[in-house]
């Protein structure tokens, strides 16, 4: 399978390619058989990126009827279902001119309108579809016309294995059903990216504001979205989208697609975070700002003893441990949904209605920006 070189140094994570890298792999070597009638162990393709990747071939199948390649999909140290599945071509003859690409086994439909492709078709993204044809071409046009047995060739990806790991992703609440989907948009994977999780956010909410959806619950986590269930009993399941620590890039695109609301539903640390106006709430990211939690707190006329505890918090449980028993317990968390929902405000520009809620660790709703008592606060977007 292909891999990249590994750094010097051990503590750094190794590269991977994505499904769409290994779908352009395998079809590039079904080709190559079906041409030449030879077995091949390795090909070498050109990546989205116009990088130069050779692969190892799981598989080379030559067949009556066609030709199967497979290439072991090697996210390195990316955390992927994907990893470790074979990723599959079948190449077969057909009089239609050019290549017909196809999803087989484990592959995708796509059976909602929003995505950036249309019902019915298989999930192949764009640009690993026109890698894969590309790479098909390349092989086609550098053997002589004689081979050719007839106008063109039909290629089918599959990856057996997919529908099972595509439990594991968002995919059905797309509306992506069968199978993962083929994807990449430089054929490597940086280990621990952030870049395709936001991808899924943006694509979680163009999905449902395609189909019709004109509020949508921005969740950032398991725990997070069973509670929201309970509270947004109206929002179907397309419209609960886990954002993780990316709520800012879910409020943009909810205001790019002109949905009319969007409700926060969050704990506690993701919560101090966006008191502070941290739309990005990555652990590794920016730190609460107990300062400010502190003041918040004094403000709320908490006990002085509780007021310093905060200010000496190392997480946002801890706070919450603090104030929980208090009578003003109940002020001050509803002033954190306040000063949050303050920034979502203004991170999209008042462009639609905003609403913050905190549960607690059992999912269990704390407080909301709607129940502050603060002036000129009712109503918020009246």
């Amino acid at each position: 399978m292909g891999q990249l070189k590994r750094s010097a140094k051990r503590t750094d994570l190794r590269s991977g390619y994505t499904t769409g890298a290994c779908a352009a792999a395998a079809a590039r070597a079904a080709v190559y058989a079906l041409l030449t009638g030879h077995a091949i162990s390795k090909i070498g393709i050109t990546l989205p990126n116009k990088a130069q990747a050779s692969f190892q071939l799981a598989r080379l199948d030559i067949h009556q009827t066609g030709v199967l390649a497979g290439v072991i999909k090697d996210a390195g140290d990316d955390p992927d279902c994907t990893h470790g599945l074979e990723i599959q071509c079948f190449a077969a003859w057909q009089e239609q001119q050019g290549f017909k690409l196809t999803g087989g086994e484990g592959v995708a439909t796509v059976t909602l309108p929003g995505l950036e492709l249309p019902v019915g078709e298989p999930a192949i993204n764009p640009v690993p579809r026109q890698n894969i044809l590309a790479m098909a071409d390349e092989e086609w046009r550098s053997h002589p016309a004689h081979l050719r047995q007839a106008s063109g060739v039909r290629l089918t990806i599959g990856v057996p294995g997919g529908e099972e790991a595509a439990k594991q992703t968002i995919n059905e609440r797309l509306g992506l059903l069968g199978g993962i989907s083929i994807l990449g948009t430089r054929g490597t994977v940086k280990p621990y990216s952030t870049s395709a999780f936001a991808s899924s956010v943006r694509q979680s909410v163009q999905v449902a504001a395609t189909n019709g959806l004109a509020e949508v619950v921005l969740t950032t986590g398991s725990r997070s979205e069973k509670a929201a269930m309970n509270l947004y009993p109206h929002i179907p399941a397309i419209g609960l989208i886990q954002a993780g620590d990316f709520i800012g890039i879910g409020l943009r695109s909810a205001k790019r697609y002109r949905l009319q609301r969007v409700a926060l539903v969050v704990m506690i640390g993701k919560l101090s975070k966006l008191v502070s106006g941290r739309m990005m709430t990555h652990v590794s990211g920016y730190a609460i700002d107990f300062g400010q939690l502190s003041a918040i707190a004094e403000e709320c006329h908490l006990p002085v003893k509780i007021v310093d505890q905060i200010a000496q918090a190392n997480t946002g449980r801890y706070v919450l441990d603090c104030v929980r028993d208090q009578p003003q317990g109940d002020q001050f968390l509803n002033r954190l949904c306040y000063e949050a929902w303050q920034h979502a405000k203004q991170y999209i520009n008042n462009a639609l209605y905003v609403e913050v809620t905190l549960i607690d660790f059992n999912g269990d709703q704390l407080a909301s920006s709607g129940d502050v008592s603060t002036p000129n606060s009712r109503g918020h977007d009246e």
